[in-house]
């Protein structure tokens, strides 16, 4: 273990620092993990929302839609957020106005990704006609657009105040009048800039994306090992870059997973042993055995911050700890971060492979059934394997075999990042 601490930090500790420290990663950096607050708040709001009591549920189900809204608000809306904070911790390094390069960030984000929706006639008692904008296309799944708005619009506005195409102010005007006047020219040409990207050119990113993904279908939809780890790799490999990994992918295998645990479902139902049901990767297998604490199995890494020698990994772990036993781990990812992490992002993927495979394994040799049943995600991760399989105490113990194979991966990586 100590030899593979001092390869880490002769070899990736110097290109993480240089990775770390660079100008548009530490905007980055700094902008997510400003809205940690919000992710905190909302993911507490999100565990009274689903209990895993179902009577909790049962008498919560006339408020459900009002104790959802905090959610919707503050990590449902996460990337607008992250965009004014990206693009103000930028405009702050080069020394320009925060304020006015944050609100043209918002600007070009908004004009870039919640193309508005008009609805020409009333639905009554539904909604009245007007022009709206899907909240949905501003969460965590368009935090890559927020990135791109974020930084960009922040270079735009520096190239128009170098080459001093500006509008000036005389000598004694307020410098929040004449910060406006300054932002003037820049907002004019990010509007016109992203909106004729996204409406003339028709270019959109999470569309883009998705189309680049299009050719795994075939790929992804098996029942094989590869398949389910390229699955597992995908959606880590995402949430490391800023993107929503489970959002992403919701195109491609949303569809696949729903269809294969109503199979696993009406199979048992039907009489067959939850040892030989069709399905093993499906959504549950990878909530209950690997996500343990959230995607990344990260309620390894809340535990090591618990105990940690930073300040601040510390305090992060005690309030990270009570969501992550619900598997809420946005606190984690973006407070971390993760997110844009060379360190902790090399564990955040490679934990679940390990897992993944180990599992795969236990379930084909019999030692573990197959998912037979769908909880709320927010049910500990061993209450929900051993519900899901039938009452399985096998997989109840598996959950736990896996939480002490991701901190045993997640040690010497927590380490490094505490030691920088």
């Amino acid at each position: 273990m100590d030899n593979f601490i001092n390869f880490l930090n002769a070899k990736i500790l110097p290109v993480a620092n240089k990775v770390g420290t660079q100008r548009h990663m530490t905007a980055i950096r700094k902008g997510v993990i400003s809205t940690l607050p919000l992710t905190i708040v909302g993911s507490f709001f999100t565990l009274i929302n689903n209990p895993p009591i179902q009577a909790w549920a049962d008498a919560l189900l006339p408020y459900k839609e009002i104790l959802d809204v905090p959610f919707r608000y503050t990590v449902g809306i996460l990337a607008l957020y992250a965009t004014f904070g990206i693009a103000s911790s930028l405009a702050e390094s080069y020394k320009l106005d925060k304020l006015s390069n944050g609100v043209l960030a918002v600007l070009a984000f908004f004009v870039s990704t919640a193309a508005p929706i008009r609805v020409t006639e009333d639905v009554k008692g539904v909604i009245a006609a007007g022009r709206y904008i899907d909240i949905a296309n501003l969460s965590a799944s368009s935090l890559f657009a927020s990135i791109i708005c974020g930084l960009l619009s922040v270079e735009i506005f520096r190239f128009f105040k170098e080459k001093n195409i500006t509008i000036k102010m005389p000598q004694g005007v307020p410098p929040e009048v004449s910060n406006s006047f300054v932002a003037l020219i820049p907002a004019a040409f990010i509007l016109i800039f992203f909106w004729f990207i996204r409406y003339v050119l028709n270019f959109n990113i999470s569309t883009f994306l998705s189309m680049i993904l299009m050719p795994l279908k075939g790929i992804l939809v098996g029942n094989s090992l590869f398949g389910g780890l390229l699955t597992i790799f995908l959606i880590t490999g995402f949430w490391t870059l800023g993107i929503h990994g489970a959002a992403i992918m919701a195109p491609i295998t949303r569809p696949f997973w729903e269809m294969s645990i109503a199979q696993n479902m009406s199979e048992f139902a039907g009489g067959t042993s939850a040892h030989q049901l069709s399905t093993i990767f499906t959504e549950q297998f990878l909530q209950w055995f690997l996500w343990i604490g959230g995607a990344g199995g990260t309620l390894a890494l809340v535990t090591l911050f618990m105990f940690s020698k930073s300040a601040y990994l510390k305090d992060l772990g005690k309030l990270a700890i009570l969501p992550g036993l619900f598997n809420i781990n946005e606190p984690i990812i973006f407070g971390a971060p993760i997110v844009m992490n060379p360190i902790l992002g090399i564990p955040f993927i490679v934990a679940p492979l390990v897992t993944g495979t180990l599992s795969y394994f236990m379930t084909i040799w019999g030692v573990v059934p197959m998912m037979m049943a769908r909880l709320p995600f927010t049910v500990p991760s061993p209450l929900g394997a051993f519900s899901s399989t039938n009452w399985s105490i096998a997989a109840m113990i598996l959950v736990f075999v896996n939480y002490l194979i991701d901190l045993a991966i997640y040690y010497p990586f927590f380490k490094l990042f505490e030691k920088q």
